[in-house]
């Protein structure tokens, strides 16, 4: 049991860099990496870096006051200063197991603030749910705008819908509905047979608990208003990045959002902070708006690292903060700071 458990978070931490290392081995096989010492020190134009990085600060902040808001119905009432800090470590922490992030802000909340586990990783999931429909609507209105460039894009990756969805019969449906179905009644029946069945059904319920949390936020328009903020701010930050480039600084505000959007999607797949997907992604995205190859493997590789390091950055110093900060007593009323 122990080897297995053990087996289960090597492959937690190595399948995601094996896959991330992969894909930019095989973009950067050719790439002759001491060329960029040039573009560093006597091309790039590095006062747009540093003004996109009080953006991808604010994110992240937005991120964490949002939080702090969905908490609130629940009968969660951490601090805000505890609710940012979690957030820049998480981000930090998920560039060593991808997704790990979402369960140590919960931690950081627990042990912090003693804030219900279940009931935070709740909230969680529900602002995901959120992000995910606003990407989705972003995406779709950029994939009506620039539909020539998404066709474009689909046809030289070979991600096409009509290619994937041609590799599925009826019957292929069919029985994938049937093994979906049989495995969630599997699932059922195993818990019910377990011991800690209770234990599982009374976390299931601290998480419907924050899922359900959003209807009962009392200040809707400050919540819109911190949503709009972290992915404005996550866009401004990316986008002035353009700006330190001369071959990316004329492609103009269509061009990044595409790109934007396309990269955001290419972050699911689970690589240290999207290291591989999103440099395959952006990089060929560029390629279709007229940007050389080679320029492209310079953007992508130069953006993602910098911005890698700034989340390195914060997580640090919200580490060093946390370890001075003084942890609540649960039994005493809580104030948010």
């Amino acid at each position: 049991m122990k080897n297995n458990i053990l087996i289960n978070n090597v492959l937690k931490i190595v399948f995601p860099l094996a896959l991330g290392g992969a894909i930019l081995y095989w973009m950067y096989r050719d790439f002759d990496f001491k060329s960029i010492e040039n573009i560093l020190l006597n091309e790039m134009n590095w006062t747009w870096m540093l003004l996109s990085f009080p953006f991808g600060i604010l994110a992240q902040a937005f991120r964490g006051w949002r939080w702090r808001q969905t908490l609130d119905p629940v009968g969660e009432h951490p601090r805000h200063s505890t609710c940012i800090h979690s957030i820049f470590l998480s981000y930090a922490t998920s560039l060593i197991i991808p997704r790990i992030g979402e369960f140590t802000r919960c931690g950081v909340l627990r042990r912090y603030d003693g804030v219900s586990f279940p009931k935070a990783l709740g909230t969680v999931v529900t602002e995901r749910a959120i992000d995910t429909l606003l990407m989705a609507i972003i995406a779709s209105l950029m994939l009506l705008l620039q539909m020539g460039v998404f066709t474009t894009f689909f046809t030289k990756t070979g991600t096409s819908l009509d290619s994937i969805l041609n590799r599925f019969s009826t019957t292929g449906y069919i029985v994938t509905a049937i093994c979906a179905v049989a495995v969630l009644f599997l699932l059922h029946f195993l818990l019910k047979k377990l011991a800690i069945y209770n234990k599982v059904k009374a976390t299931l319920g601290g998480i419907w608990q924050g899922v359900i949390s959003l209807r009962n936020i009392k200040n809707i328009p400050l919540f819109v208003i911190y949503t709009l903020g972290i992915w404005i701010s996550y866009f401004l930050h990316y986008y002035l990045t353009f700006f330190c480039f001369d071959f990316t600084s004329d492609l103009g505000v269509d061009c990044a959002l595409v790109t934007f959007v396309v990269g955001s999607i290419a972050v699911i797949v689970p690589t240290p902070n999207g290291a591989g997907p999103w440099h395959f992604a952006v990089k060929t995205m560029l390629i279709l708006y007229g940007v050389n190859e080679n320029n492209a493997l310079y953007f992508v590789l130069i953006v993602h690292t910098v911005q890698t390091i700034l989340v390195i950055l914060l997580g640090v110093y919200s580490w060093g903060a946390l370890s001075f900060t003084k942890k609540r007593n649960v039994c005493q009323p809580l104030q948010a700071l």
